[in-house]
């Protein structure tokens, strides 16, 4: 035991301040905030209400896209490394869907995992008894089990899918879903989907469930890296405390900076990169060596182009970008916030000596563009409205434990937030912990609230160290959807909740 006339770390000071703002929250929530209820009747995911929303969204022409979708484990080659993991069909990433918006996807989803699963489809406002929570819309899928996914996709966008069953999201399940608009293409000439994502399942005996639980045996003040270092430095929105786990390798669709992959193109043309960061413990940072990326949408959603160095993608989050190429060899760079190491693609235009894997263009050296600096265009703005009911998400810890909790509480001892469809709702994030949290909310997308302008239409956020983040969002997705930081560790130690539809 420490000696009461030492010094606080900064490491138990951190802690101290995060548990102490959580209660303090909590209680501000319990007197002042709009809270759950204990007479209401909740929304089931097989009711009416969920049938009927489905049916307004689904046309009766609407295209059906039949695909086949097999979970299973294989040998991965990241390129020169060979691991053994858990994948979509056995490849890393999955096989991409490609569908376009309003038509019907119907996936048949076959287990072939020595645990159970289930598939959550990241970003669409879907039908709730199709999106893949274990226990709250479907039960987990059994090994050797299957499932059929069924449902209308309502909005164009980049969007992607993975299991929502303990941290198996930390191996190779993930995947790109793209909805096309029948505008795409009109300001660019070819695209390419960019998924990051960081690395260690199988390398040296890892695994996420080990990783898991070494952080629970270790617990807060066994962990290294922390600090008090408030985000006060534009060049480091996020502080100095980005990640819990150390990553041997970061991943550009699945291979090493060592073996990157390459993507072909012409000298002027137009690229849209559709950058998903699947990753389940780093946010990255990302620019393409020599060029400007101009930001078009965000989380599926079109906002006002902007123009920028590079950008800081969360996890979860998705920035679609579009670059005028050069003629040569261009790195592609995604550098992991606050961590050693990075992830690297090639885009080719023409003849060039590619860049040594560690290259860090001078794209970087500048601050990188974040969500609150974007603005959504007209057509995808939320109509001006008072919100008919606030709810606080206060995002806490344990002092000593590693534990992660939403309003004072644990997943599994949660309280839900209330709703009732038709309402305007605003969600208020307070983080009350020195770390940051990428929090996503399902079958939904909400419009972030900024200073000066409407923000952009999203459904994964970054919310900074000791700092509050707004959003509003209408109730018309009836059902029992998730809240939860996309840290895959911080939600499986407790930082999830339910926004819950009731009657």
């Amino acid at each position: 035991m420490r000696d009461s006339n030492t010094p606080a770390s900064p490491l138990a000071r951190r802690r101290f301040l995060a548990l102490g703002g959580g209660v303090v929250a909590a209680g501000v929530l319990a007197a002042c905030s709009s809270g759950s209820s204990t007479t209401r009747e909740p929304v089931q995911p097989g009711s009416d209400a969920v049938a009927a929303a489905e049916k307004r969204r689904r046309a009766a022409s609407a295209t059906v896209r039949d695909v086949t979708l097999r979970a299973e484990p294989a040998a991965v080659d990241l390129g020169g490394v060979q691991v053994r993991t858990w994948t979509y069909g056995g490849r890393l990433p999955g096989q991409e869907i490609r569908l376009g918006r309003g038509e019907v996807l119907r996936a048949r989803f076959a287990n072939a995992l020595p645990a159970p699963t289930t598939v959550h489809w990241h970003g669409l406002a879907l039908r709730n008894d199709m999106d893949g929570t274990p226990d709250i819309t479907q039960p987990e899928i059994v090994a050797s089990g299957s499932f059929p996914y069924e449902f209308t996709v309502p909005d164009a966008g980049t969007y992607w899918f993975h299991p929502h069953v303990g941290v198996q999201q930390d191996r190779g399940l993930y995947a790109p879903l793209i909805v096309e608009d029948p505008a795409d293409g009109r300001d660019y000439d070819l695209e390419a989907v960019v998924v990051l994502d960081d690395w260690l399942d199988g390398v040296d005996g890892r695994d996420p469930d080990k990783e898991l639980q070494q952080l629970r045996d270790k617990g807060m003040e066994g962990m290294s890296g922390m600090s008090m270092d408030m985000p006060s430095d534009p060049n480091a929105p996020l502080g100095s405390d980005t990640g819990d786990v150390q990553y041997p390798y970061y991943l550009i669709n699945g291979r090493l900076n060592t073996d990157p992959a390459t993507i072909t193109a012409r000298p002027g043309q137009r690229i849209r990169l559709r950058i998903i960061n699947a990753a389940a413990d780093t946010p990255f940072r990302v620019a393409v060596g020599g060029h400007r990326l101009r930001i078009t949408h965000t989380d599926g959603f079109p906002v006002q182009p902007a123009d920028t160095s590079s950008v800081l993608i969360g996890m979860g989050e998705r920035y679609d970008a579009i670059v005028e190429l050069g003629d040569g060899v261009f790195p592609l760079v995604a550098v992991p916030e606050g961590k050693p190491g990075g992830a690297l693609a090639l885009i080719r235009t023409g003849s060039g000596t590619p860049p040594p894997p560690d290259f860090r263009p001078a794209e970087l050296t500048t601050p990188p563009l974040i969500a609150d600096r974007l603005t959504a265009i007209d057509a995808v703005r939320l109509p001006t409205k008072t919100p008919d009911r606030t709810l606080d998400v206060t995002l806490g810890s344990d002092p000593k434990r590693y534990i992660w909790t939403i309003n004072g509480r644990t997943y599994n001892d949660r309280s839900p937030l209330d709703v009732t469809e038709g309402e305007r709702i605003r969600l208020r994030f307070i983080n009350s912990t020195m770390m940051f949290h990428p929090m996503h909310l399902h079958g939904h997308t909400y419009q972030l609230r900024t200073p000066t302008a409407s923000g952009p239409r999203k459904d994964t956020s970054i919310v900074a160290p000791m700092h509050t983040v707004e959003v509003d969002f209408d109730a018309n997705n009836p059902g029992q959807w998730m809240i939860h930081c996309h840290n895959a560790y911080h939600a499986e130690a407790g930082m999830m909740t339910i926004l819950s539809y009731v009657k």
